[in-house]
């Protein structure tokens, strides 16, 4: 993420390490998993979610829904049905720990329709630094530009609306209890997968503060992704001591 804005806008290395920064998440994120829910589980919620999004979003290029019209170009690859394989692991690999970091900041009032409302926000929240940064390298294209950074509003509402499935998946395959869990069923909430989410969000901000040079977007996606980050790390230190 440090070298990305060093280099050359729409150049082969940000594309590459386009690809290097998700496939670390989607590891990352996975590798938490299986350290909280085992390696079966895990693995299975791992793959369910990309097929999932990836369904998405084959039938968002194709018909709009539930994103807006929009297409993928040829620059990132490899590509299943025009979608990159890496888009798919990127709901994955981000969408766990804004479950995380949602529960972490809803401490006893946590629920498990809070959390898929909560856990959806905090992943939508990411969207508005990445759409940005994304298309402004060229990997996709809207049809019609929007308001914000060119992408319309109904993007965000489509990411809403598909962050709850994933959240409810996570709720149903990796939910905070199992009989396996310790403490009367109830699994921890991942301090690594908290600041997993806290150490995107301050990276995109400072990234386009300094780096890409746009404000709105910091402004916009850091109020949006920072102060969740710090109540729920808040929140987990408060529980620690």
């Amino acid at each position: 993420m440090i070298a990305t804005p060093l280099l050359p806008q729409r150049g082969g290395g940000r594309r590459l390490l386009s690809s290097v920064v998700v496939s670390g998440m989607f590891v990352t994120s996975t590798a938490n998993a299986a350290r909280r829910w085992g390696i079966g589980r895990a693995s299975f919620a791992a793959a369910i979610t990309a097929v999932a999004t990836g369904v998405v979003e084959r039938t968002g290029t194709r018909t709009g829904l539930p994103f807006g019209q929009y297409g993928y170009t040829d620059v990132l690859k490899p590509q299943i049905a025009r979608v990159p394989v890496i888009v798919p692991l990127a709901w994955f690999g981000m969408g766990l720990p804004s479950r995380e970091v949602a529960s972490a900041a809803l401490g006893p009032r946590s629920t498990a329709i809070t959390r898929i409302a909560l856990g959806s926000a905090a992943m939508t929240a990411w969207d508005l630094f990445l759409d940005p940064q994304m298309t402004g390298e060229g990997y996709w294209t809207w049809v019609k530009k929007g308001v914000y950074r060119g992408i319309p509003l109904s993007n965000y509402l489509g990411w809403f609306v598909t962050g709850l499935g994933i959240m409810a998946i996570f709720e149903a395959l990796l939910p905070p209890k199992h009989s396996n869990a310790p403490d009367g069923g109830q699994v921890p909430i991942d301090t690594r997968l908290v600041s997993e989410y806290g150490f995107m969000s301050v990276m995109q901000t400072l990234g386009f503060v300094r780096f890409f040079r746009d404000p709105l977007v910091a402004t916009v996606g850091g109020a949006a992704m920072i102060p969740m980050s710090a109540v729920a790390v808040a929140n987990k230190l408060r529980g620690r001591a």
